[in-house]
């Protein structure tokens, strides 16, 4: 049977007690478990995206050698639609950059240079090239992002237990971008960190595979959002053109 969430001033307000017992003189150590106010919030977690509707994002992702992928967006948790500017950076030196959206099934890509005109010589007047997601049996990095963005969001809320049994603990306290969170340590390696005031998800972080990478996922300004993906005759399927699509890693 699953228990039913708690009303989101009830979540906050759980957590900011839990925050200041901790300011006492049994001072919280990392690795300790989690408390039973402290699951709630964690349980309600994700379902409090889906509920405030959206939140801005940017996403960090280093990978091969002084190579950093950055994602800078919003996202609509309710209907899975989001867009984004992502940018590659080599040795600190921007080497590519685009605009993107995606909803559960596809991914455009546009504004990139020379773009356009390439598929305007292939007899289309889009400017944006439109794959499904995710694009093979192995995922690349962009898609491993987007399905990343898209499950930080479920309809209903999980069952507090759940956080009591597993292996979650209390990491530590700590500000990020001005707003004071605590951190929790899940599964696999991965963290969270709730906003210490109204008990939202701040950030997210996760290996990318064993002995990888971190991909790092910090939201702000929760709220609804309303995108819109780019219209029909803006697109043309990568697969019609697959020399360009190439051409532009898509």
């Amino acid at each position: 049977m699953r228990a039913r969430p708690l009303p989101a001033r009830a979540c906050a307000t759980a957590l900011a007690a839990v925050l200041l017992a901790g300011c006492g003189e049994d001072e919280r150590r990392p690795g300790e478990p989690i408390t039973e106010d402290e699951a709630v919030v964690l349980a309600e977690l994700l379902h409090r995206n889906h509920e405030e509707g959206g939140a801005d994002f940017v996403v960090v992702a280093p990978f091969a050698d002084d190579a950093l992928l950055t994602l800078t967006g919003e996202i609509d948790f309710r209907r899975g639609i989001g867009r984004a500017q992502a940018v590659v950076e080599v040795d600190g030196e921007e080497r590519d950059a685009r605009t993107l959206f995606f909803d559960r099934d596809e991914l455009w890509s546009g504004d990139l240079p020379g773009l356009t005109e390439a598929l305007a010589e292939a007899g289309t007047e889009a400017s944006y090239l439109r794959r499904p997601l995710p694009a093979g049996p192995e995922p690349g990095l962009i898609d491993v992002v987007v399905q990343v963005l898209l499950n930080l969001a479920t309809p209903t809320a999980d069952d507090p237990a759940t956080f009591l049994a597993g292996p979650y603990r209390w990491a530590a306290e700590q500000p990020i971008d001005g707003r004071p969170t605590t951190v929790y340590r899940l599964r696999e390696g991965r963290t969270v960190a709730v906003d210490a005031g109204n008990g939202t998800l701040v950030q997210y972080r996760t290996p990318l595979g064993e002995d990888g990478p971190e991909l790092t996922v910090t939201l702000a300004d929760h709220g609804s959002r309303r995108l819109t993906l780019p219209r029909e005759e803006e697109t043309v399927a990568a697969e019609q053109h697959p020399v360009i699509a190439e051409a532009y890693g898509i």
